[in-house]
């Protein structure tokens, strides 16, 4: 589902991004990628609106981040709030995890994530 606001300008960058994933974002695409979580469709570096977000899928409305230690700090905690808060009146849910959670209890994120994904899907 494309959304109305879409900043063309980002594309090459997502694109990049695509390319250059972190040890941890590949970590996590290994097991998300192709449907293989109840069929859902996930997305990597997915342009919304002015934002490119880790991961997406559209059918259940879900955006996935992976964050590093900028994240952590007041400027990133900062403009994800404000992100989290856009996303979130376009209706879609955001699960954070980060790098750690990713590297050292993948078992727990992907129960996370097919927790969300069983519950929407009712």
């Amino acid at each position: 589902m494309p959304f109305k606001i879409y900043n063309k300008n980002l594309k090459p960058y997502a694109a990049q991004l695509r390319s250059d994933l972190t040890t941890t974002e590949t970590m996590l695409w290994a097991h998300i990628r192709k449907k293989q979580i109840l069929g859902v469709q996930f997305y990597r570096q997915k342009i919304i609106a002015n934002y490119i977000v880790d991961f997406y899928a559209p059918s259940i409305k879900l955006v996935i981040e992976v964050d590093g230690s900028q994240h952590y700090e007041a400027q990133g905690i900062e403009q994800d709030l404000s992100r989290d808060s856009f996303l979130d009146s376009l209706g879609l849910n955001i699960l954070r995890f980060s790098n750690y959670e990713v590297r050292y209890n993948l078992d727990d994120v992907l129960r996370a994530i097919f927790g969300y994904a069983e519950k929407y899907l009712g």
